[in-house]
C-alpha cells in the first residue's frame, strides 16, 4: 500500500535552544557544546565516576550531572576550568558577527 502523506519539517537553525525559543539560547548551546567536549574526553579515558571527580577536584553528584548531559548546571568559568584540568588549550576568537550567524559558537578539534 503506497501512502500519499505530505509530511511538512522545517529546517532547524542548528540551535536547538534557539529553535524552541529558549532565552540566552546561544549561550546555551556554547555550554552544550563544550560540556559535551568534556564528556568526550572523559569518555576516551574510561574513567569511573570516582576517578573522575579526583581528576577534576569535583564532588561525585557534579560529576554525575556532567556525565549525565546537564551542562546547563555550569557556568562557562567552570567548564573552561575542566578544560584545563584535562589539560586542554582553549582559543577564543573575535571576529564581527555576520547577519544570521549566532553571536557564539565553537569550533572543537579532536
Amino acid at each position: 500500500m503506497h501512502n500519499d502523506l505530505k509530511i511538512e519539517f522545517e529546517e532547524g537553525s542548528g540551535n536547538v535552544f534557539l529553535d524552541v525559543g529558549i532565552e540566552k539560547a546561544d549561550e546555551l548551546f556554547v555550554r552544550s557544546r563544550v560540556g559535551y567536549c568534556i564528556y568526550k574526553i572523559l569518555k576516551e579515558k574510561n574513567l569511573k565516576q570516582r576517578e573522575i571527580s579526583k581528576l577534576l577536584g569535583m564532588a561525585r553528584p557534579d560529576v554525575s550531572h556532567l556525565m549525565n548531559g546537564h551542562f546547563s548546571r555550569f557556568t562557562m568559568d567552570k567548564l573552561l576550568d575542566l578544560l584545563k584540568r584535562l589539560d586542554r588549550k582553549v582559543t577564543i576568537q573575535i571576529s564581527p558577527r555576520q547577519p544570521g550567524e549566532p553571536y557564539q559558537e565553537i569550533g572543537l578539534t579532536p
